[in-house]
């Protein structure tokens, strides 16, 4: 009996870890105290304030699932300077982990990627993050369901418009249909700081999310040699 309940316990822990929906062990003091915000509440979108973008540097912005997952494809790339897990495309202010996974706020999980233009394109980006997900699931990413799990492009200006909307047209060539959103870069939510670099703070908990999730078997499926890990 004894054994049982050690096995019982150590199952427990594992599974706490196998969904990005779940708050990280330890983490419940780092969530403001917010009152959920009604399905119906909405704020007028702005765009995107590109002023904020530092000097000679540029911003993308994507959502492929679990905003873990997406931070490490993009930081491994040479001209890459900061990935930052956030909230994106929704539609109250200042939304919280909590209220964005119960998914009351419209948002998606998004990873904002910085970078500078002189050593990466944004068509280098598009490229690394088809690769990075599963275009024909709508409204879900591999284990994690529900539109804040969505992905979804959402170009600054007109030219990341139009290589967004280029590239799409291929994947919906090769897949058919095709779930990915593009449109217009709204408010950035930042994450809470403890989802930042998650993979590498965590990498325990962050390696068995996502082998229990399927999401590299998945992938590999889906684009063959072209997904690396």
């Amino acid at each position: 009996m004894h054994k049982f309940l050690k096995l019982a316990a150590a199952t427990a822990v594992a599974l706490s870890a196998t969904a990005c929906a779940q708050q990280p062990a330890g983490s419940s003091n780092n969530i403001a105290a917010k009152t959920t915000p009604a399905a119906t509440e909405s704020v007028a979108e702005r765009p995107y304030d590109t002023s904020s973008i530092p000097a000679g540097k540029a911003v993308a912005i994507f959502a492929g699932g679990c905003f873990w997952c997406m931070e490490p494809p993009f930081d491994a790339l040479d001209g890459v300077e900061a990935t930052i897990s956030g909230y994106t495309d929704g539609r109250v202010d200042n939304p919280t982990y909590k209220e964005v996974s119960g998914g009351y706020t419209g948002h998606t999980e998004g990873v904002k990627v910085v970078y500078d233009p002189d050593k990466v394109s944004y068509q280098q980006l598009l490229d690394v993050f088809w690769v990075n997900i599963d275009p024909t699931a709508k409204d879900r990413q591999f284990c994690d369901a529900g539109s804040q799990y969505r992905s979804g492009i959402y170009p600054l200006n007109e030219e990341q418009r139009r290589l967004a909307e280029a590239s799409k047209a291929k994947v919906v060539a090769e897949f058919g249909t095709v779930y990915t959103e593009i449109e217009p870069a709204t408010t950035y939510y930042d994450a809470e700081e403890y989802h930042q670099d998650y993979y590498q703070k965590n990498s325990v908990r962050y390696n068995y999310y996502r082998y229990s999730c399927g999401r590299d078997k998945q992938l590999r499926k889906l684009w063959g040699d072209r997904y690396q890990k």
